[in-house]
């Protein structure tokens, strides 16, 4: 038993039983299909579909009517930064308002599904909830060189539709569901979105942060439960189970880091190592010499890296393979790459200037061999089980792995199902068979907690709050559903009747009479539900930071729309930078600055500036709803930021080409471009007599039109949806 496990057994904390209000939680009901309400002659007026029904039906209990529909031109840009988070374009919103057929809304919005853009947009949101990142995070925040392709799975598979179902078995088990499928690997990235101290000595606590971390993700990304209040003792509100805590654990417990899986075909590895192979046989000789010159200092290496770890991992490290038990082989996994490194960084850290120099030249012997090397395969980030047989999982007292109680298995909650899951090994793959179990409970139809909780947080993105207003929390402490019939009659819908298809709920709610309300406050309707929980308008937002960014370079005709690789560096201001004398790095010119803002690289320990200003979440822990503050930082990122500045640029210099010279004309052209729509007369006019005053003060009219411009974008119509 390792050492930080307690030398006396403890007793296992007493079985809890749930008391009938316990067991009347809202969230684990089963999904019901609510009949849909009867409406009176003006909600049959009103309504475009079912979700209107029961709107409507909320809203005439209190005595409240619904508003107007919006105008079609506020529709449009309010869909399509919705849909793809940029905004339409001159000849697109031509395009929909000269559309008198019946049916033009559905048209706009099976366009706007259609484009490569709503799975960026889409898929940030879903990033968001796994709190994804390029990087380590803690003090060395290294980075993660292959993460990217994480992140390219998630919005091809919102792009593709992928159902919903499938998009979750993916990211939990897809090495144990659909081993044959390539396609599919890149999704178990989602189990390496974990913070990772790479470099930490307690091997064995290390393990269990890890595991405390995927645990309490999962949770909170695929069933809206805090379980995470249940590792050190029962959940003080909800009914979850200190011993639930750890039979979830249970799942993820066999798993180790492979960060060289790769998603390339079995003939394209088969030709990648043949060709290494001649490689090899070829620069024999040389590389025999590099080896015997390292030997030494690798040897060196290794007993120092060794001796940093405490004696009860050194042992484990030094252990027999085959005296190894599974514990030992997942600490043995995570040690030995600190031992165990690449010739460079020995060369690095153990050599003196003379052999450096050696080191060197040798390495430049290989040069002639150099036409031999295969392209490198595309690699993953990802996790996988070690073996068949996983570690015991133990329910921590406290939630210190030095106080170990009861020994569990995997399992789901247990108010919902008390027995063991139904785990099989999969030995043609050696692997547990625990996640596909978990995966499958996961995506079960008939899961009243994941099918909801995915359902509320599509609801929440459109209209800015769910139809429970905590998308992770919805336990006793969160908010409960303003409508639970709607959420119900939605996740049926969802599940049953539209194959778990995002695409298809997107269409139900954007066509829907409450979506396309206008946004107008109403007096007599706020004094009965000041916070708008009923829907009586469509809910006025700010974008979020990544939409503001790529509406910008959209209406400025710098948007790079090209799509997926790794992480891109904007230049940011001097002094961006993180510990160790990292910095951000140096853009590489357009290919880097202009591209989607989901493609900028995700640093945790540093975020891109703008981003940051405009409450992109730090990627720590799961977040269900980002936080929109005004705070002056954003006032002085849009005035001041050197980013803003580009843009507005970028704009005027677009609007001066296009409009010709004339004031009226650039003012027109310029709100066309940033707003969508024509300058009101008083509009026009204020404009016009700021680019007269203006253009003695910024070095001309080009300066006063780029004074203007940022105005435009800086204004709360451009940064809002209505």
């Amino acid at each position: 038993m390792p050492f930080l496990l307690a030398a006396l057994p403890l007793a296992a904390e007493p079985a809890a039983t749930f008391k009938p209000i316990q067991r009347k939680w809202w969230a684990i009901q089963p999904v019901t299909v609510p009949a849909v309400p009867h409406l009176d002659a003006a909600g049959q007026a009103w309504a475009r579909n079912e979700i209107d029904h029961f709107v409507y039906d909320k809203l005439r209990g209190k005595g409240i009517r619904p508003s107007p529909m919006a105008e079609k031109a506020v529709f449009l840009r309010r869909v399509t930064l919705d849909l793809t988070g940029l905004p339409p374009t001159p000849a697109e919103a031509q395009e929909y308002l000269s559309d008198t057929r019946p049916g033009a809304e559905e048209r706009l919005v099976d366009r706007l599904l259609a484009s490569p853009r709503y799975g960026e947009r889409w898929g940030r949101h879903w990033l968001d909830v796994v709190r994804y990142s390029d990087s380590d995070g803690f003090k060395q925040d290294d980075t993660r060189p292959d993460m990217w392709r994480y992140r390219d799975w998630v919005i091809q598979s919102w792009n593709n539709d992928k159902p919903f179902d499938r998009f979750l078995k993916e990211q939990i088990a897809a090495d144990e569901l659909y081993p044959g499928d390539k396609s599919a690997l890149p999704g178990l990235g989602y189990l390496r979105l974990f913070e990772d101290e790479f470099n930490q000595a307690n091997i064995y606590l290390r393990r269990q942060e890890l595991l405390n971390d995927v645990t309490d993700n999962t949770a909170f990304a695929f069933m809206g439960v805090t379980l995470a209040c249940a590792r050190c003792h029962d959940h003080k509100f909800d009914p979850l189970l200190h011993k639930d805590y750890y039979r979830f654990q249970a799942f993820f417990a066999n798993m180790k880091i492979d960060d060289e899986a790769t998603s390339a075909s079995a003939s394209e590895v088969a030709a990648y190592e043949a060709a290494m192979k001649r490689y090899r046989e070829a620069a024999k000789p040389v590389l025999d010499r590099i080896d015997a010159f390292l030997e030494p200092a690798r040897v060196k290496y290794r007993k120092e890296y060794t001796e940093r770890f405490p004696p009860e991992v050194q042992e484990v490290i030094l252990k027999p393979a085959s005296a190894r038990t599974p514990l030992d082989w997942q600490i043995y996994h995570k040690a030995i790459t600190q031992v165990e490194v690449p010739d460079a960084d020995v060369a690095s850290k153990k050599l003196n200037a003379a052999d450096k120099a050696k080191y060197k030249a040798l390495q430049a012997e290989l040069e002639p061999f150099a036409h031999l090397l295969p392209k490198p395969l595309p690699r993953l980030q990802i996790m996988r089980d070690q073996d068949m047989t996983a570690p015991a999982t133990h329910v921590l007292r406290a939630g210190a792995i030095g106080a170990p109680l009861e020994e569990v298995e995997p399992g789901w909650l247990s108010i919902l199902d008390a027995s063991p899951a139904k785990v099989t090994p999969i030995a043609a793959l050696n692997s547990s068979g625990r996640r596909a179990a978990l995966a499958n409970i996961l995506a079960d139809p008939s899961n009243p907690l994941t099918t909801r909780v995915i359902v509320n947080r599509m609801w929440h993105y459109h209209f800015g709050r769910g139809i429970s207003g905590t998308p992770n929390d919805m336990g006793l402490m969160g908010e409960m559903p303003v409508n639970r019939e709607l959420l119900d009659w939605l996740t049926s819908q969802f599940t049953h009747g539209d194959g778990w298809s995002l695409k298809k709920l997107h269409k139900r709610i954007v066509l829907s009479a409450t979506y396309m309300q206008a946004s107008d406050f109403r007096q007599d309707a706020a004094t009965v539900d000041s916070d708008n929980k009923l829907l009586w308008r469509y809910p006025r937002r700010r974008l979020e930071a990544e939409a503001i960014r790529d509406s910008m370079l959209a209406v400025s005709g710098l948007l790079d729309r090209t799509m997926g690789g790794p992480g891109v560096f904007p230049a940011v201001p001097k002094g961006t930078e993180i510990q160790e004398g990292r910095h951000w790095k140096k853009a590489n010119g357009p290919a880097d600055e202009y591209r989607a803002s989901v493609y900028i690289f995700a640093r945790r320990l540093v975020r891109y500036p703008m981003l940051q200003s405009f409450d992109a979440p730090l990627a720590i822990e799961s977040c269900g709803r980002r936080q929109e503050t005004v705070t002056p930082d954003q006032a002085l990122e849009l005035m001041n930021g050197s980013a803003a500045a580009g843009f507005a640029k970028a704009l005027a210099s677009r609007v001066a080409n296009d409009a010709g010279q004339s004031a009226d004309a650039l003012v027109d052209r310029a709100f066309r471009l940033a707003l969508g729509r024509e300058p009101a007369s008083k509009e026009r006019q204020g404009s016009v007599a700021f680019l007269a005053k203006q253009a003695p003060l910024a070095g001309g009219q080009r300066g006063a039109l780029e004074d203007m411009c940022l105005s435009l974008l800086s204004s709360s119509e451009f940064l809002y949806i209505d």
